[in-house]
């Protein structure tokens, strides 16, 4: 079973991504990190036989940046609020079908999680795929059922998102886990990266 998988994705500018690591390494190394990462992530997602759509903030990059994001992909503007907002933006927005969202943060992300996602939605009503820091680099949703309360009160950037988004899931709900994987924010992280960008 497949459906539409979004790639939420920033303007690669320097100062705009990735600025938590910025400050560690410098904002323009930052950025150049982000770019390599969103590639890898835009290359492992459009290779299966989902819909990929790449879902952009902030709006104003909806044009241009076809050298980072190939202008054969869709793009839609995440829209304002928080990142559970602009998520059940697209989650509404799809569509019919099995829906996922990753990041272009997490570069151990490959095809066959993708493709794992959404064979899980096959029969799971949602799946996640946490990361080592009490996010989520995955999150996906059949939509068999609404869950019309999924992303409130979730305590974003912090140890217990992926905690408090299944607190808010129905208590029917069937849910799948994929394997864990790490997120790239901080200096510490980029070691998963094979040592690119990790000397200061």
């Amino acid at each position: 079973m497949y459906g539409t998988a979004f790639i939420f994705v920033k303007a690669p500018q320097a100062g705009r991504v990735k600025t938590r690591l910025g400050r560690e390494i410098g904002m323009a190394r930052a950025a150049a990190l982000f770019r390599i990462m969103m590639k890898k992530t835009l290359t492992e997602t459009i290779s299966g036989p989902w819909r990929t759509v790449l879902a952009v903030d902030p709006p104003s990059a909806l044009r241009g940046w076809e050298i980072y994001w190939p202008s054969a992909i869709p793009r839609v503007s995440q829209g304002p609020g928080n990142l559970g907002d602009r998520m059940a933006r697209m989650i509404k927005w799809a569509p019919p079908g099995p829906v996922i969202i990753i990041g272009a943060d997490a570069p151990q992300m490959r095809t066959r999680h993708i493709r794992k996602a959404f064979s899980a939605l096959a029969r799971k009503d949602a799946v996640f795929g946490p990361a080592d820091d009490g996010g989520y680099w995955l999150i996906g949703l059949s939509r068999r059922r609404a869950a019309p309360h999924l992303f409130k009160s979730v305590r974003w950037s912090s140890p217990h998102a992926l905690e408090d988004t299944l607190k808010n899931l129905p208590d029917s709900f069937s849910v799948q886990f994929l394997e864990s994987l790490r997120d790239v924010d901080e200096a510490a992280d980029l070691e998963i990266m094979n040592g690119f960008g990790s000397r200061k």
